[in-house]
């Protein structure tokens, strides 16, 4: 953007005039063009030449929600990237995950987290966690036309609500329809494996570590039959990013403890390369 007209160097009027407390709103104003949905979609599918991210896994505990990706993204049949981040902190009380075209979903994340400090700045408080699903449920809308051309973002949004001091997880559609989820979700390529295994081992009980652990499960048993889902890599060490939104804030654990956590799911998987059971009683 440009600076003053006058050649002082300071920033223009409008941006000391006050307004929308929306900055996707101010920016479509100023600048159109640099809004994820304002560009020219491309004249035919894209899909095989673009990285795409995939499996995100979301579940909640007592006292809060974790939210879990792989790290690998995918062009085609190819590997494209085996360490990719795709959970990101929305703000201090919320992430999100991506899943679908990488570089607009990590766009589009950036933005969600300008809009949520813009707000917090223009209002003098924090957005409740259904308006922060309703912006970002608008910034999915508004890539559209891209998503017509396979260029589809569809993030997991996951947070902490300060007003019920619960975890809450909310899927979206390529048209920007948002959906609440109960307990947990998936969303991704290995989706419907990583729902399949949080099935047998999500209980409402479950501690911190122990949801940590249910996810990891879960993502391991979408590696398991999804090609585009990483597993645990041992011999480079990557493991997938788990975050967790309490009362406390948004944390990332530490990749030390989530290799722990890892290695002990892939000793249990040597004796029951199917998983642990559920619990019948």
């Amino acid at each position: 953007m440009a600076t003053h007209p006058g050649g002082t160097g300071r920033l223009p009027d409008s941006f000391l005039t006050p307004g929308s407390s929306s900055f996707a709103e101010f920016l479509g104003e100023q600048a159109p063009e640099l809004l994820p949905g304002r560009r020219t979609p491309p004249t035919s599918a894209v899909t095989n030449e673009t990285p795409h991210a995939t499996t995100i896994v979301a579940a909640t505990y007592e006292g809060g929600v974790v939210v879990a990706g792989d790290r690998r993204a995918t062009m085609g049949n190819v590997i494209a990237q085996r360490d990719i981040e795709k959970v990101f902190p929305a703000d201090e009380y919320s992430c999100v995950g991506i899943a679908g075209a990488a570089g607009l979903a990590v766009e589009l994340v950036r933005l969600f987290q300008v809009e949520l400090e813009h707000y917090e700045k223009i209002e003098g408080i924090t957005l409740s966690i259904d308006g922060k699903a309703n912006r970002l449920a608008a910034l999915i809308r508004s890539n559209l036309p891209m998503a017509m051309q396979g260029l589809a973002v569809v993030p997991l949004f996951a947070g902490f609500d300060l007003e019920s001091s619960g975890g809450r997880i909310f899927s979206y559609d390529v048209t920007g329809g948002r959906y609440e989820e109960t307990a947990f979700h998936a969303v991704g390529s290995g989706s419907v494996f990583a729902r399949g295994s949080l099935k047998k081992l999500y209980r409402d009980d479950l501690t911190s570590r122990e949801c940590v652990m249910a996810v990891v499960q879960a993502l391991y048993d979408a590696a398991d039959d999804d090609s585009a889902t990483g597993g645990p890599d041992l011999s480079r060490r990557i493991f997938p990013i788990v975050a967790m939104v309490s009362a406390d804030g948004y944390s990332r654990l530490p990749d030390i403890e989530v290799g722990e956590i890892a290695d002990e799911v892939i000793a249990g998987r040597m004796r029951r390369p199917d998983g642990p059971a559920a619990n019948l009683s």
